[in-house]
This record gives structure tokens, sequence and C-alpha cells, in this order.
């Protein structure tokens, strides 16, 4: 049983440096295809997004009160406010939301 446990350990580093070192080593010449450029572009903001979201969605007992931070964050962030600005104001939305929905 013990030894099983560092083949899969060793089999996971392997696919986890394959992954990464493939395309390294296949891939030689600057790509300038402009479609493989606009998505290799939004790659890293789309898996930002897919891991956050849920999060965000999860975060309280209240969907509401995650929908409502969420809200205040989006508006904020649009107008161009600060990181601490908009995660005070999405914090303290979710916050009032979660109050109201408990005490009412």
């Amino acid at each position: 049983m013990r030894g099983s446990v560092y083949i899969y350990i060793l089999v996971m580093a392997l696919v986890t440096y394959l992954i990464r070192a493939l395309p390294l080593t296949l891939i030689r010449k600057k790509i300038k295809n402009r479609f493989i450029r606009s998505f290799l572009y939004y790659v890293p903001y789309a898996t930002l997004a897919a891991m956050t979201f849920p999060a965000i969605l999860f975060s309280t007992d209240a969907p509401a009160a995650s929908l409502a931070g969420f809200a205040a964050a989006v508006v904020l962030a649009f107008q161009r406010k600060s990181l601490i600005v908009v995660a005070a104001f999405a914090s303290l939305a979710a916050l009032l939301v979660d109050l109201l929905i408990m005490y009412l």
C-alpha cells in the first residue's frame, strides 16, 4: 500500500511535467495565427473566472448575499475603483444582505 502512493505521486509529477514541457518543445516558432493568439490571450482570464465564480456563489449560506456581493464588486470594478475598495464593499454588501435575510 505504501509503495503505491509513491507510484501515484511519480505518475502525477510526470503528467504535470509533460503538460508543461510538451508545448515548449513542440512549438518552437512564433504563433502567427490570429485566432489561436487571441484564444491563448484569454485563457488565463477564463481560467481565473472558472475558479473564482463558483467560490463566489457558495461563499455564504444565502445565494442572494453572494450575488449581492458579486454585483457590488462588478459595479465598482467597472468604475475602476481599487481592489481594496471593491473587496470591502463587496464584503459589506454580502454581509448586509445576509443579515437582512437572517432577521426577516
